[in-house]
């Protein structure tokens, strides 16, 4: 993996302004149009994934603690902000900055006509313990954009098309110049007339009003796998928003929350679970039916166990996620309960228990009583 850091050349506790001088560097150094190196496009989109994830402040947590992959896993975008291509270098510091152009000119913008991938969105949803270990069926409602029936996405009435934005030539952006006591200052700005779409819509649908995508509620049929754990993630490819222009839409991240149980606790894909056990019971051992995900199953405690150590229940634990067919253990710790409050049947016994393993006979005045009767 790539060090984002190391792209930047910034240190791990650079601030947003080091970060942002940073890319504005290198981003003139390696854009294409400046720069004709056969890697400078490769190092051009590295330049802007770094900068994408460490100038916002949640990416940038994920990543110092995780790293890309734990982006990848928490639903962000990693595939930065010129996987699908880039345009001229006014374009890249308008994008980021908010406008300020330098000037380097000669080369196209990005068509705002294009098609664009729709936004991925994100549901969390909460599952009992127990579904959580066997997996499940689940049909949710999401509201997200979907084209528009009417207009098939266009956004003009039926009859009617999007028009080029006659103040920018259908670009989707105006240059600027200013003139300052340094010189001409070039800048690229989003275009008032059309706000960047490059058309303008005459006869809007009536439908979508002229958006081209309508929100609307969908379901949508979870099969959620055996075995997920809290914080576990599913992606369900192109249910998510709608794309632009004939774009692809984009992916539903489900991240799931699964609540604790009050018998079970989760380790890895084994379960633990206490039981007491009197003290005959840990002697002499027993045969004790307790319950188990599978349902009441008997185990077998062999004489001699003390307390702390635990037997195991195999097979009886949670499926693995990625080999549901293996499945871990049940391992049940074992806790032995002193009786506080005895029969004098019991007191009996133990009494001779206590004969014949410390060899001297019981009193029958317990230490407290003995003290009080000196007292008397």
């Amino acid at each position: 993996m790539s060090d984002y850091y190391e792209i930047l050349g910034v240190d791990r506790n650079a601030t947003k302004d080091e970060i942002k001088s940073a890319f504005r560097k290198m981003a003139r150094k390696w854009h294409p149009d400046v720069n004709k190196a056969p890697d400078a496009e490769a190092k051009f989109k590295e330049l802007g994934k770094a900068y994408e994830t460490l100038i916002d402040d949640d990416k940038r947590a994920t990543y110092d603690r995780f790293g890309e992959d734990g982006l990848r896993d928490a639903g962000f975008n990693t595939q930065g902000p010129f996987a699908g291509g880039f345009g001229d270098l006014e374009e890249v510091f308008n994008t980021f900055f908010g406008g300020g152009g330098f000037g380097f000119g000669g080369s196209s913008r990005r068509d705002p006509n294009a098609p664009q991938r729709g936004d991925d969105l994100r549901l969390d949803i909460t599952l009992d313990f127990e579904e959580a270990v066997f997996g499940l069926t689940k049909e949710v409602k999401i509201d997200h954009l979907e084209q528009c029936p009417t207009c098939k996405g266009t956004g003009a009435k039926e009859g009617a098309k999007p028009q080029p934005c006659k103040h920018c030539g259908g670009r989707g952006s105006i240059q600027q110049t200013t003139r300052t006591v340094l010189g001409h200052f070039t800048q690229i700005v989003t275009c008032p007339h059309c706000h960047g779409k490059g058309t303008v819509i005459s006869n809007p649908c009536p439908d979508c009003h002229g958006e081209g995508r309508k929100e609307v509620e969908k379901k949508v049929e979870l099969k959620i796998p055996a075995g997920v754990d809290n914080g576990s993630k599913m992606r369900l490819s192109h249910e998510g928003d709608a794309g632009i222009n004939g774009g692809v839409a984009g992916d539903l991240y489900i991240v799931i929350h699964v609540n604790p149980s009050s018998y079970y606790q989760r380790d890895g894909i084994n379960v633990i679970t206490k039981l007491e056990l009197t003290p005959a019971q840990a002697v002499l051992g027993d045969n004790i039916k307790i319950k188990t995900l599978d349902g009441e199953k008997d185990v077998s405690i062999p004489a001699g166990i003390q307390h702390g150590e635990f037997v195991k229940v195999r097979g009886a634990g949670i499926p693995n996620l990625s080999r549901p067919e293996q499945r871990g253990d049940h391992i049940v710790v074992i806790s032995i309960k002193i009786p506080t409050h005895i029969s004098n049947d019991e007191k009996v016994l133990y009494s001779k228990l206590y004969e014949i393993q410390t060899g001297r006979a019981k009193s029958k005045l317990s230490a407290g009583e003995k003290i009080k009767g000196m007292f008397k």
